[in-house]
């Protein structure tokens, strides 16, 4: 019997080395091995420079202890994570309140993402809805809207600078004298529409490639049927289209999270209602305290990797919206079932065996 088991167990091995692998895994890693290197070099070692530079901390000050100017860096562990989450030492008045100052830095990030990206996915979905129709004109509708996507960010954000100054058109049109450019709430009101006008194209561009991929026969049936324009936007458009939408939203998040040049170059440096945590790691950079800087860089970084993290968990793969994918994910749930069921089945007939044994 206990030989039967071993058998039993060795094929259910086997059985999944084999159901798990189409065969191809060498063949794919060895394509996509110059892409991975690649991605090591130019995104993996300045990483793992980064990590090692927060360890460290300038030092151009006086040593308490022997009273002799200091020079050069030092390796303080993790001080600088430690300062930079716990210091109130630096805090700084913001649209929020008074706190410190990459907290402030934080919230600002936070709120410009969720703000900015909220506004950009309805406007998005909008203008691709306008951009699938067939109409005449259409391809200069869809140029015209494509148009602040393609210009560069530091570019929008000077032409921005030119519409928000105290003379400028913003100003006229509403015929008040608005700060626009000094460091209050109208200044992050300024920093959130250029951004929108900016990038809401992007998730408009994306979700029309998803537009595009609904047969016309599907809301020809709808309408048969006499659905109503909402019922076949609610019912058809939008679950079609989530995968590119999905995607869209994804990216907007990530890059909405990084925001740096738009603010900057808008609004200014030393802004704090508009100071983002990648503008507050430039400064400290730019101030030769390239140890905090690495810091608040690489607790950037993790943050994006969760928010990043949480998107795909809580999507799946049906974030790219393939059918193969979906099929090969599910393949591999049915084996990881069939797997546990037969490690207790195995477990079962040991404990049988083993009784039978002492009996």
């Amino acid at each position: 019997m206990v030989t039967a088991v071993e058998t039993q167990g060795a094929s259910s091995r086997k059985a999944k080395k084999n159901a798990l692998s189409d065969g191809q895994g060498t063949l794919a890693w060895i394509l996509v091995a110059p892409t991975l290197a690649v991605i090591l070099f130019v995104v993996g070692i300045p990483i793992v420079l980064s990590v090692i530079e927060s360890f460290y901390k300038t030092s151009n000050g006086i040593d308490p202890t022997t009273g002799m100017a200091e020079t050069g860096t030092k390796f303080v562990g993790l001080e600088n994570y430690l300062n930079a989450l716990t210091s109130n030492s630096t805090a700084v008045d913001g649209v929020f309140g008074s706190m410190p100052r990459l907290m402030n830095a934080f919230v600002n990030n936070v709120w410009f993402t969720v703000i900015c990206v909220v506004i950009e996915t309805i406007l998005g979905v909008a203008m691709a809805l306008i951009m699938a129709r067939a109409f005449k004109g259409t391809g200069l509708v869809r140029a015209a809207i494509l148009v602040p996507w393609a210009i560069p960010t530091i570019v929008s954000a000077k032409l921005w600078f030119v519409i928000f100054q105290a003379d400028g058109v913003a100003n006229k049109i509403l015929g008040k004298e608005i700060l626009w450019l000094g460091d209050s709430s109208a200044s992050q009101l300024a920093v959130i529409m250029a951004d929108v006008w900016k990038t809401a194209p992007f998730i408009g561009l994306l979700t029309l490639a998803g537009l595009q991929t609904i047969p016309a026969e599907v809301y020809e049936a709808a309408k048969v049927d006499g659905a109503t324009a909402w019922q076949q936007f609610t019912r058809i458009t939008l679950p079609m289209v989530k995968p590119a939408l999905v995607v869209a939203v994804l990216f907007r998040t990530l890059d909405t999270m990084r925001m740096f040049d738009l603010p900057y170059g808008l609004i200014g440096p030393n802004k704090y209602s508009v100071e983002t945590l990648s503008m507050f790691a430039y400064n400290e950079a730019v101030s030769q305290r390239y140890g905090p800087a690495a810091a608040y860089s690489i607790l950037l970084f993790l943050l994006i990797c969760l928010v990043a993290f949480l998107f795909i968990k809580l999507l799946g793969a049906d974030v790219v919206g393939d059918d193969e994918t979906r099929a090969k994910t599910a393949q591999r749930k049915r084996m990881r079932a069939l797997h546990k069921q037969q490690v207790k089945r195995t477990k079962a007939n040991q404990t049988i065996t083993s009784g039978e044994s002492a009996a």
